[in-house]
């Protein structure tokens, strides 16, 4: 379609210009703004056809700074007064996961997906290097753009790409996948941290892991919240560099993505990002914390203004040592995707902390009685370590230390596959959070 539509190519021509640009000058504060600037101007001209924009404060002044912050919620309710026109001229249609609730229709036009793919290229070219390599993409092609993106990027950056997710019923498994890694070699892989780890498990289950690792070299994890430890693991199990790819959403497109050193940089040439710490919003300054606003300057067919992600994040109090002037983030989940027990509030960031800290732990679940009268952590042991009650006194000790009392902790070999199916498919309430009688 790129190659065929003239408007397409001329858009392509010109986000490559930009790009060059960016890349020459490691993003200089300078060029970043002079980029948003320019964007912004033709953002404001996309939203007054967006019925749901159009009439808040502060819109016919072009203020952004006057605008309420638009919840997902209030989209989600009427996605409809968020879009600019019907599918005529959409070049691919998405949905959002539904993980907290209700989907959310995502169109996105050839403008959208040459812009965001660009975005994330300038990143990722860092990451992946220079010369052509074979990629496996472990990730759900069907409505989400995950899979998309991370094929897009790597058809733009030069590299081969195969698409090879364990759970499509009746084309590939993990039998497939086997197969698949010998006969293609892949020395890169995208995929879910749930879907790699089961992955690892299953190689190390039949001896199969040293023969299968040798050709990779770089783990790509997106569509779910990464821990460290967890990266610090499987890259060990792996002797390969495992990264955390990127952070977005399908409504926003991609709002950050990985560089050679591992973090999260904020892609601010296709987004305007705020920080909200309780009723306070403002830029994300080095070391604040709080709930990720964007205005996406990238969208076409949905533009968004002001968008609260419902994602908390924290901004890098430090400089990255790759050199890029762009802010780096950590991010911690779904600011409403919590548990509290017995008056310790718990995310998937924090619980997830804690239990990843010991390497010999590949997953977890809390069990919790209705009216939150008891709750019981069970974890998944590595298929190839003993010591159940050492591993779970352990753990306890750390919970404990933590201000997290369980009334029972125990070690399972397996945990349910739905906690495992991943990119972008997992609520953490959801997957991670079961009742018991």
């Amino acid at each position: 379609m790129w190659f065929t539509d003239p408007e397409a190519r001329a858009t392509l021509r010109e986000a490559r210009s930009q790009q060059d640009l960016l890349d020459a000058c490691d993003y200089h504060a300078d060029t970043v703004a002079r980029v948003q600037h320019d964007k912004l101007a033709g953002l404001w001209e996309r939203a007054s056809g967006v019925p749901g924009f159009a009439t808040l404060p502060g819109f016919a002044d072009r203020d952004l700074s006057a605008l309420p912050v638009t919840t997902k919620d209030r989209v989600k309710d009427d996605p409809d007064a968020f879009t600019r026109f019907d599918l005529t001229g959409v070049t691919r249609y998405y949905e959002s996961s539904g993980s907290s609730g209700r989907t959310t229709p995502t169109p996105r036009t050839a403008a959208d997906l040459i812009g965001n793919t660009l975005s994330v290229a300038g990143l990722w070219r860092r990451a992946l290097g220079p010369d052509p390599l074979r990629v496996a993409v472990m990730l759900p092609s069907d409505i989400l753009p995950a899979a998309d993106l991370a094929i897009g990027t790597c058809e733009y950056l030069g590299h081969t790409t195969l698409r090879c997710y364990p759970f499509t019923t009746g084309v590939s498994d993990w039998d497939r996948l086997v197969g698949l890694f010998r006969r293609y070699r892949p020395q890169a892989v995208f995929a879910a941290p749930g879907v790699w780890a089961q992955w690892t498990r299953l190689l190390k289950q039949r001896g199969e892991l040293p023969d299968l690792r040798t050709s990779v070299t770089t783990v790509l994890l997106l569509g779910e919240v990464s821990l460290a430890a967890q990266r610090r693991r499987l890259g060990a199990d792996w002797e390969a560099a495992v990264l955390d790819a990127s952070y977005g959403s399908t409504e926003t497109g991609t709002i950050a993505a990985t560089c050679e050193a591992g973090r999260l940089h904020l892609l601010t040439p296709g987004h305007l990002v705020e920080i909200r710490q309780g009723e306070v919003i403002g830029p994300p300054r080095p070391g604040a914390t709080g709930e990720l606003i964007t205005t996406t300057l990238n969208n076409h067919a949905r533009p968004l203004l002001r968008y609260g992600t419902g994602d908390i994040v924290s901004v890098g109090a430090q400089p990255c040592p790759c050199g890029l002037a762009l802010p780096t983030i950590a991010v911690h989940g779904r600011g409403d995707d919590t548990l509290t027990w017995r008056g310790t509030t718990l995310s998937e960031h924090s619980l997830g902390s804690l239990v990843y800290e010991d390497s010999r732990v590949t997953g977890y679940l809390v069990q919790v009685a209705e009216g939150n009268a008891k709750a019981r952590l069970v974890l998944e042991r590595d298929v190839d370590v003993p010591g159940d009650a050492e591993i779970a006194a352990s753990a306890r000790d750390r919970c404990t230390a933590a201000g997290v009392e369980w009334d029972d902790v125990v070690v399972v070999s397996q945990l349910p596959a739905i906690s495992k199916a991943g990119a972008s498919q997992k609520s953490w309430k959801r997957t991670s959070i079961a009742r018991m009688a």
